[in-house]
């Protein structure tokens, strides 16, 4: 089984109703998120063990907490920050400390499942490099040339196959391998190949890494 098929873990750190929110929230938009657990603030969370496994620490930013908490939760986790501020304005001022997303509370869903893709996506304390994009003002972007390569590494039929699945994004994988008069099987094996090659772990993520780097018009040529 692939690792795009496991559940994301996710803690969550802030108030109460932030928390029951977050879990509807998430519920809702992605059956591929599990919340583990949470706690009111960041020292209760670090204090004692979570009671389940926790791939990406949600952090409420707004409840004011400073760099030398962040830091603590970085070398043990990778952190999405929530925030009401501009993410960049959040990047310039915590940028050096490894966090791995911030996000508004103001996006929608599917940015917020995103960026907690994104933070997942870019592994733990140690700094394994992974994509981010978007607006979501995930840190540690490779350079544009190494994305570059990523992309090229791309043959033509799966860009056509990212056409395809950005153009039917409400449609099952069984309707659209059917619109390419391909097997569903196939179309699975092509989008394995594509999330390999892309660092990315399921559709939602691909529609999101796709509008960043353009994927989503027709290929010159074709």
């Amino acid at each position: 089984m692939s690792d795009a098929s496991r559940p994301i873990h996710v803690f969550v750190v802030a108030p109460a109703m932030l928390c029951w929110g977050f879990e509807k929230l998430v519920r809702t938009a992605c059956a591929g998120i599990h919340m583990t657990g949470s706690a009111p603030t960041l020292a209760e969370a670090l204090a004692s063990p979570p009671g389940g496994p926790v791939d990406v620490l949600v952090v409420d930013l707004d409840e004011g907490y400073g760099e030398e908490a962040l830091l603590h939760a970085t070398r043990r986790f990778p952190v999405l920050l929530l925030t009401s501020r501009r993410p960049s304005a959040v990047l310039d001022q915590f940028g050096g400390l490894g966090i791995k997303a911030v996000v508004r509370k103001s996006d929608p869903p599917p940015e917020v499942v995103a960026a907690i893709e994104a933070a997942n996506s870019a592994g733990g304390p140690d700094g394994r490099p992974a994509p981010a994009w978007g607006r979501l003002g995930t840190v540690g972007d490779p350079p544009a040339d190494a994305e570059q390569a990523r992309i090229a590494a791309l043959t033509a039929r799966e860009r056509q196959l990212i056409l395809a699945v950005l153009c039917n994004a409400p449609a099952s994988g069984k309707v659209i391998a059917g619109r390419l008069c391909i097997s569903e099987h196939t179309l699975r094996n092509h989008l394995t190949s594509i999330y390999r090659k892309l660092g990315v772990r399921n559709r939602l993520s691909l529609h999101a890494y796709a509008a960043r780097h353009q994927l989503d018009q027709p290929i010159s040529g074709t």
